[in-house]
Order: C-alpha cells, then structure tokens, then sequence
C-alpha cells in the first residue's frame, strides 16, 4: 500500500516536472503569451475537398494571351459560386483584368497555368478599395476576396501582373513631376484580400506587379506558405512592388517563402493621418508571425510603415537575408501616431545593406490641418542570434518626434564597414548581451549608393 502510494506520488510529480519543462518551452509571442497551434498545423490546399473543378478552357475560355478574357472567367466564378467549387487553370496563358471570387469558391493554377494581367489600366474598374493607408477610389487587383470565410488559391502556376508598362510610365511621370505620389500613375495590384478569414495561399508564383504585389486588409488567420514573389529591380525599377503588406490583420503567418522586389518585402500597415488611431477603417497589425523565408533584393525585409499605426506582436526568425537594403526599418511617421511594440527578430542570416534603420519618414508628410500627433514610439524591440554582414550597421537617428526604448540585444554577429556604435545612444534602455561588432575595410558584396527609399524618407 505505502509502495502504491509512493509511486502514485512519484509520478504525480513527474507529470507536474515535464508540464513545467513543456510550459517553460511553449512557443510564446514576444509579450508572453502563447503561441497559438493554428501556427503549427500547415497542410497543403486539398482541392478535391473543395467541391466541383471548374477548368476554364471546358467553359470557352482560350489559350490565348492576346485576348482579354475577364467576363469569361468572372462568369466561370460565378456559376461556381452557387454551389462552391474550384476555379481551375491549366497550362497556358489567360489575359484578364480584376476578377472577384465569390464565397465558395477558389483559385487553382496548374503547373505552366499563368493568369495575366493587361496592362490597360482602362481595362480595370474604379472602385472602393483600400490603398497607401486610406480608403479611396482606387483600382482593385487581379484577383479579388472580399468577405470571405476559407478562400484559398493554390498550385503550381503564376499570376504575372505584366507591369512593364506600368513601370515605365511611373518614371516617365515622376521624370516630369518629381513630386506625384505612388497613386498619381493608374495601376494594379495583383492579390487583394480583405475582410475576411481562414485564407490560405501557397506554392504560386507572384511576379511583375505594377503595384504592390499581395495586399490584405482586416482579415484574419491568413496563411502564405511556400510562394514566390518577384519584382526586378533591373533594367527598369518595378516601384512600390511590396511583396507582402498586412494591413490592420491579426493571426497572420508567412511561411517558407522566397521575395524578392523592387520595395518593401513585407510591409506591416494600418492608416496614416494626424486621427489615424481613431480612423474605423484603420486598424492595427497583431500576432504577425514570419519565419523560414529567404529575401533577395528588396528595400527592408521587415518594415513598420509607412502607413502604420499599431503594430503588436511580431515575431520575424529563422530566415535568411540577401542584398537586403535593410533587415528591419523603422519608419517613424510624423504627421501619424504610432506604437511598435514587442517585436522580435531572431536566426537571422546573411547580408544587407543597413542591419536597422529608425529615422522619421515624411514622404507624403500631411497633417491636414491638424496639430502634430503625439510622440510615435517603438519599445520592447528583441534582436537576437544575429550573422550579418553590411556596409551600416545602426542607422538609428534621434529625434523630438518619436521615442526608441527598451531594446534588447542578444548574440549579435556584425560586420559593418560602418558600425556607427554611437547611434544606438539614440535607444533608451538598450541592453546588450553577447554584441559583437566588427568593423572591417572592405565588403564581397556592393550595395547601390542610393535606393528609392532613401529618397523618400527625407
């Protein structure tokens, strides 16, 4: 009896030690609180699961790049969406222009399948959307999800936005108006999901965008997994082709991706403006988890801004960074008030242009008429287990308009032709562990003297 007891308390507490030694391993977001499992449960898109296939070529439509075939398709959605089911692509090439998808239904593109867009931007709708932080009169994407519970788009296949066109004409513009905005020039983006829930998109290509690349808003327990975006910077610049800007989303995860644009790779939004914060159709960014992707050239890998006005909960690791402009940038609107908070980067590889860069950013700078915001802020920031190298190492500028505190540190590995060590006196309570910066004289890698954001900031 004392031996069955003995043993009954034996293994109570062992069960009390490995729950104590698991709780102490959870996964946590960086304010402490659990990571939920909806993080870890990724399965690919089974679209057999996901109703009738609808292949567009059984429903008239053509293998023809040079034909604009939008009613042809949105019509194939339509019927689709009265029962659910699955768009399908096939190999080939299909010219359209905005298509909207409807409760239901879904995006299937086949390995060699591409959906491209025209670039007559007269072929696009005017409609209301959001953009650069506003909610306006804009153009909407080639493919659409509004309202939407459980969309999905996967395979093989490509949505090529085409925007050549669109590219030159920003800079024939900007040529002649230094002054005109990212919108002045008419043009497209290519995935808009907004207000909606349980998105799924995986393993597709995204490249030539003529604006940005993939924009969601106000959706929540959206899952990138495994696609590629593109966007060269070469011989003609693709401008504002963010690859990835979350606006005013929560429960968002981007998974084993590759990027590479000429901007932004991924852009955390959510409203600009001297009332942003009390705008409704703002809103800010929680629980953003980005992990195991690999960034080509891009302006900052990991952006707060420029339009943003909370951004809570960002965790950014185990990913690998090449001929970045800058790992994480800090874009310190003063005509907007702002909080970034409890965001850590951590496993990080490779080499940028700039490790951080904290500066106020004006481009666009308009109060409309109001008195200047409260002081923006960006505290509870971790960087840890850092093996870069760069030409900057902390481009970090002090400022009356906004404040940079309670920073941590942690096992960071710099090369920098230019360490700029007195720059971080411009963070309050900085604490350091294992910081070890190295300056050296010279670079394998070169860096372009000036990008587009350099530009804009000032």
């Amino acid at each position: 009896m004392k031996f069955q007891n003995i043993s009954k308390l034996f293994l109570t507490f062992s069960l009390l030690f490995f729950s104590s030694a698991e709780f102490k391993s959870q996964d946590k977001f960086p304010d402490g609180t659990a990571i939920p499992k909806w993080f870890k449960e990724n399965k690919p898109t089974d679209i057999n699961k996901l109703g009738k296939k609808y292949i567009i070529t059984d429903f008239g439509v053509k293998n023809d790049s040079t034909i604009l075939q939008t009613k042809q398709v949105q019509n194939i959605i339509d019927e689709a969406s009265k029962n659910g089911g699955v768009i399908v692509v096939p190999k080939g090439t299909f010219l359209i222009s905005s298509l909207f998808f409807k409760q239901g239904t879904h995006l299937y593109l086949e390995n060699g399948a591409k959906l491209k867009g025209s670039d007559d931007i007269n072929d696009f709708p005017v409609v209301t959307t959001r953009m650069e932080g506003q909610t306006v009169k804009y153009f909407p994407a080639l493919i659409n999800a509004d309202g939407l519970d459980g969309f999905t788009i996967s395979g093989k296949g490509t949505l090529d936005g085409n925007g050549l066109r669109y590219w030159k004409s920003f800079w024939k513009r900007r040529e002649w108006n230094p002054k005109c905005t990212n919108m002045d020039e008419m043009r497209p983006r290519i995935i808009y999901v907004s207000n909606s829930k349980n998105i799924q998109i995986e393993g597709i290509t995204v490249k030539n965008s003529p604006f940005w690349s993939t924009h969601y808003y106000k959706s929540q327990f959206v899952k990138l997994l495994n696609l590629t975006i593109l966007a060269p910077k070469e011989p003609v610049k693709a401008p504002s082709t963010d690859a990835i800007d979350i606006d005013a989303c929560s429960n968002f995860l981007v998974k084993n991706c590759y990027m590479s644009v000429n901007d932004d790779a991924i852009a955390l939004k959510g409203g600009k403006g001297p009332k942003a914060d009390t705008d409704p159709n703002n809103g800010e960014n929680r629980n953003i988890i980005i992990e195991d992707n690999t960034f080509g050239f891009c302006h900052s890998a990991l952006t707060c801004g420029s339009e943003s006005i909370h951004n809570y909960n960002i965790i950014f690791r185990n990913s690998t960074v090449k001929d970045a402009s800058r790992l994480l940038h800090l874009k310190m609107r003063p005509d907007t008030p702002q909080h970034y908070e409890y965001i850590t980067l951590d496993n990080i590889k490779g080499n940028v242009k700039t490790f951080i860069y904290a500066k106020g950013w004006n481009q666009f700078f308009d109060l409309k008429g109001e008195a200047r915001p409260r002081k923006g802020l960006a505290n509870n920031i971790t960087i840890k287990n850092i093996d870069l190298s760069c030409e900057t190492a902390f481009s970090i500028e002090k400022s009356d308009l906004f404040d940079l505190k309670d920073f941590t540190f942690e096992d960071l590995k710099i090369k920098a032709l230019k360490p700029e060590m007195e720059n971080l006196n411009n963070i309050q309570n900085l604490k350091q562990t294992k910081v070890n910066v190295t300056k050296v004289a010279s670079l394998t890698q070169s860096y372009d003297k000036k990008d587009d954001s350099d530009i804009a900031a000032k």
